[in-house]
């Protein structure tokens, strides 16, 4: 739990920030660029976030109807337990996760965090996680952005959900290939015993509700193949939180 002086702190800064935003720093929204001094306009806002549609509940895939689980997640179910996104991975909301991503625009992180949030608090019956874990980087992932993007929306999504974050929880233990460039039939196999859990927190995994974060989530191997080893330590359920689902093709 925070303290009064942290949240005093928090929302200090925050009056800062706005400030800032809206005099010295003038803003742009993100996806149209009209001049406003929140990072995403209301009009696209509305147009673009403000509808939900029913999915899976396992692993978030949309569905036509309002069916609990997908065909692909009653086959086979993954090691992972319930799935929630705030957006299908898709043009021009894209665009938000690429310049975090590849432009390092990291203001937009807390954005995707709130908008994360929006969708956890509209699931009937949620259950919140005990702590969140960021899908890690490999070392030389890592050193070639500079930043984690996982991380950078797990920050302010633990402060909004008021759960303990432990970012180094999971270590990537072997470099692989990004899976956006790995042939669908490959991509299970270039994540296998890529995931370890730090000896120090295996511990704190007995039992636990896991939520892994993540900004973009394609085939579900990255998260399933983490969710695996938060298993096989001891955690008792893992829920995926994902800003974005890309349909499946």
């Amino acid at each position: 739990m925070r303290t009064a002086t942290q949240l005093r702190l928090e929302a200090a800064w925050q009056a800062l920030r706005q400030w800032l935003g809206a005099t010295v720093l003038p803003a742009q929204c993100a996806l149209c660029g009209i001049g406003c001094p929140q990072v995403l306009c209301p009009p696209c806002r509305a147009q673009y976030l403000g509808l939900l549609r029913p999915r899976c509940r396992q692993c978030a895939n949309p569905l036509d109807d309002v069916a609990t689980l997908c065909g692909r997640c009653l086959r086979q179910r993954p090691a992972y337990d319930a799935t929630v996104t705030a957006f299908d991975y898709a043009a021009p909301v894209d665009q938000l996760l690429l310049q975090l991503k590849f432009g390092a625009r990291l203001a937009l992180a807390p954005l995707l965090a709130k908008l994360l949030h929006v969708a956890i608090q509209q699931q009937p019956a949620w259950e919140v996680p005990q702590l969140l874990c960021p899908v890690p980087l490999g070392p030389a992932r890592l050193a070639e952005r500079g930043f984690n993007q996982a991380l950078e929306i797990a920050r302010p999504l633990a402060r909004l959900l008021d759960v303990p974050l432990q970012p180094r929880l999971a270590q990537r233990v072997r470099e692989t290939r990004a899976q956006s460039g790995v042939a669908p039939q490959e991509r299970q196999a270039n994540l296998a015993h890529a995931f370890a859990i730090a000896p120090e927190h295996a511990p704190s995994l007995q039992g636990c509700h896991v939520g892994i974060v993540d900004d973009v989530m394609s085939s579900g191997h990255t998260v399933n193949a983490l969710a695996a080893a938060c298993k096989s330590a001891g955690a008792a359920r893992v829920s995926i939180l994902v800003v974005a689902r890309t349909p499946p093709h």
